[in-house]
């Protein structure tokens, strides 16, 4: 509860700070917040945190989501430059997959921030998790408290996405530290549509490991998978495997407390993403100074509450 609360007030003074400049200061400012995947719960709601915090200080916001195509993403990009916008915002995407549209971008002289996205030279701020931090929590839980030390795993993951990647590299590394876990396999989950996908993929992996106890649990990088792979073990009656997850998605934290076979994931804290990007914007637009680089949102480890 402690550190729940010590997430708040972060959230409460860095949006204090961001609304100690008044809207009539940066009216007609534009911003595109410009996204491959608004569909994900997390990624919608960091969007509309960011229109809102925006908009309150007479900021015109334009909202973009492409559904999946990063190609119609990169051109979005120039899009917004064309447009003069103001600021663009990148939300859960890798920017090394835009990095010649963003290029664009810094020599026009568009500010560009990150939300939930990576960070490149050039860039202002990139307000994130630390997702190996993330990844490296969330699988010595499961290893050690769920699993003892010992059986196989099947890992749900999408490169693709910079924080997954740092949560999948933390995952590759500390598997090494254990020899009496065997890794079945690691498969790439589709985006959009990551629950069905995922739950495809368990459907599937559950025909070819069919005996009880042949699988003991399924790391997944984010929380989508984790619902996914949680509905097509309950559905097989296979509640012995363990699930982890990665975001406090809503629908995972119920799962979880509903004993399902998801047992645990780590929160992000998506409002305080938003609210550092929202912070820095109007720091920018007032003509103060913005320090480049990643800005951490601290997370949270949740499992079942007693």
């Amino acid at each position: 509860m402690k550190k729940l609360l010590a997430l708040l007030l972060v959230c409460t003074m860095m949006l204090s700070l961001a609304m100690s400049v008044s809207a009539e200061d940066l009216k007609g400012k534009k911003v595109s917040l410009l996204t491959a995947n608004l569909s994900s719960v997390t990624t919608n709601q960091m969007a509309e945190y960011m229109k809102k915090g925006l908009e309150e200080h007479g900021i015109e916001v334009t909202v973009v989501d492409t559904k999946g195509d990063f190609g119609q993403l990169a051109s979005r990009i120039e899009d917004s430059v064309s447009a003069k916008a103001d600021a663009i915002v990148l939300i859960s995407a890798d920017p090394v997959l835009v990095l010649s549209q963003l290029e664009v971008a810094f020599e026009a002289g568009v500010p560009v921030f990150g939300c939930d996205s990576g960070f490149v030279e050039g860039m202002q701020v990139n307000a994130t998790s630390d997702n190996y931090m993330m990844g490296e929590a969330i699988t010595r839980y499961l290893f050690n408290d769920l699993m003892g030390g010992k059986g196989s795993v099947i890992a749900l993951t999408h490169r693709p996405h910079p924080g997954v990647v740092k949560r999948s590299n933390a995952f590759d590394d500390i598997i090494k530290e254990y020899p009496d876990i065997k890794l079945i396999t690691e498969q790439h989950v589709e985006v959009p549509g990551p629950i069905e996908s995922a739950r495809t993929i368990m459907e599937n992996l559950l025909l070819s490991n069919s005996a009880k106890d042949s699988v003991t649990a399924v790391w997944c990088a984010w929380d989508e998978p984790a619902i996914g792979a949680t509905q097509a073990l309950m559905d097989a009656g296979r509640g012995e495997v363990f699930v982890t997850g990665v975001d406090g998605n809503s629908q995972a934290v119920e799962l979880i407390n509903e004993d399902s076979n998801l047992k645990a994931t780590m929160a992000q804290n998506f409002e305080g993403m938003a609210n550092i990007v929202v912070t820095e914007v109007v720091k920018l637009f007032s003509g103060e100074e913005v320090i480049p680089g990643e800005q951490y949102a601290p997370a949270l480890l949740i499992t079942k509450t007693e």
